[in-house]
């Protein structure tokens, strides 16, 4: 390998850990596992990838863009790779987590799970398959868009999931079909443990789940992706998705995190766009110790709309950083990002917003925001909205606010008979419904809302004033 300057210099601030060998190590022996028909443009990109995270390796808080999200202790840790029938569920155990209409895949620490998913139902045409088995049986369909459009060059995790993807769904709808259920994709995590050896010590487990959404021309569909702890305990989930959105293509993507809470999520979202397609992004977040999700979208035809919103709901000493970054390539684009916080106690998170306008991209429409709600004087959160435009003919706006709760609308409730933990509940309630209301698909909804129901003091008498 040779490594140039600009590496040299992203290596000079790596974790020292970066190059510990167990990830080589642990990628040879992976390569050795694959089915030897696999495309070999998917091989090179392992190689390719592997080799770029041993430049790289880790990034500490001295690069920019994670600057206040530090991953030190993920890099120290020594995850084992989890193996496929490694983990064990049921039926019941990841039965309160699935929705029940609409088609369902189940993956236990990143594996397809088929005794435990439902793909019936589904229109003519689509397809819904693991990508274990997309990658064997129907690499045509896979090959030309998998690894495309997440590019890992600069991004060490990007790079791990590059390299070590075994697994994840693989959905390919139709030009002009329209999927009227959404398809849900549950990521459920068994904090199970694994050895290097038969007499070799227990170690958290890691999982890197791909998934490859791809909607053809005119085409609808609903994903939703959730990811869940089963019990307790550390490990690492370290998921990329890519979603293509073909030529007037509507497609609305629903990312719910909610992982043991001593657990590590670091993933990524890609968006590509052609033209006249709608996307719409939902990040909802409320596990994970540590937690960062990148979400990049490429707006690049004319007439492309996308819009990203979220909420996560943290407390103790929980930590997110929400990555956002949306690049308009060509004219008459519109774009929405509204990302809200609610922090507890000694919990952090950080939103990192950039919009790109590209020189020839005129006519675009781009509007950010990002507020957060702290309800401890220990919680903090780092915001920093960006705007770089090349062109001369946009409308770009962008905002961040961080603050508590009104006392006046506190003082305005209590006035009225409600007691002054219910108030603040109420309020916290009434600042998450903006996102909360945006959901489109009742189901993801109803359980955001009991969630906030639960988490929040009083929440029956708020359940009762909305």
């Amino acid at each position: 390998m040779t490594i140039t300057a600009l590496d040299r210099g992203y290596a000079d601030r790596a974790h020292p850990d970066c190059a510990h060998p167990a990830y080589l190590d642990d990628f040879e022996e992976f390569v050795r596992s694959l089915p030897a028909n696999e495309p070999a443009r998917i091989r090179a990109l392992r190689r390719t990838a592997i080799e770029r995270f041993a430049e790289i390796g880790f990034p500490t808080t001295k690069l920019e863009e994670w600057r206040f999200t530090n991953v030190a202790k993920v890099a120290a840790t020594d995850f084992a790779r989890s193996l496929p029938g490694g983990g064990e569920a049921t039926t019941a155990d990841v039965a309160s987590h699935l929705f029940e209409s609409g088609t369902r895949m189940v993956f236990i620490d990143g594996h397809f799970a088929p005794e435990l998913s439902s793909l019936s139902g589904l229109p003519e045409g689509v397809v819904v398959d693991s990508l274990a088995h997309a990658l064997s049986a129907t690499p045509e369909r896979v090959e030309p868009h998998l690894g495309h459009y997440a590019r890992f060059e600069e991004h060490a995790f990007v790079a791990l999931n590059t390299a070590f993807m075994a697994d994840g769904a693989f959905i390919e709808v139709p030009p002009g079909v329209v999927i009227e259920e959404p398809i849900q994709l549950l990521f459920a995590a068994t904090a199970a443990t694994g050895t290097t050896s038969s007499d070799g010590p227990a170690r958290p487990l890691v999982s890197y789940p791909r998934n490859l959404i791809v909607a053809g021309e005119s085409s609808q569909v609903q994903v939703i992706e959730t990811y869940v702890g089963l019990e307790q305990g550390i490990y690492l989930t370290c998921p990329v998705t890519e979603v293509v959105a073909g030529p007037n293509a509507y497609v609305d993507h629903y990312k719910v995190q909610k992982e043991s809470i001593e657990s590590y999520h670091l993933g990524t979202l890609q968006l590509y766009q052609d033209r006249s397609s709608n996307v719409f992004a939902h990040s909802i977040a409320t596990g994970g110790a540590v937690v960062r999700n990148d979400t990049n979208a490429n707006l690049d035809a004319e007439g492309c709309e996308c819009t990203m919103d979220g909420l996560y709901v943290l407390r103790g000493d929980q930590f997110i950083d929400n990555h956002m970054r949306l690049d308009h390539a060509k004219p008459h684009c519109h774009s929405f990002e509204l990302f809200k916080g609610i922090l507890d106690e000694r919990s952090r998170a950080v939103f990192n917003g950039r919009i790109y306008v590209a020189k020839d991209a005129q006519k675009t429409d781009a509007k950010q925001s990002s507020r957060a709600l702290l309800l401890s004087k220990e919680a903090l959160v780092n915001s920093n909205p960006q705007l770089e435009i090349f062109a001369d003919d946009v409308k770009c706006t962008h905002g961040s606010t961080v603050g508590q709760l009104d006392d006046d609308a506190v003082f305005y409730l209590r006035s009225r008979g409600i007691g002054e933990e219910a108030a603040r509940s109420i309020l916290t309630y009434a600042f998450a419904s903006d996102i909360v209301n945006r959901i489109r698909i009742e189901p993801v909804r109803k359980e955001l809302e009991e969630f906030l129901f639960t988490r929040l003091p009083k929440g029956e008498i708020v359940r009762q004033a909305v």
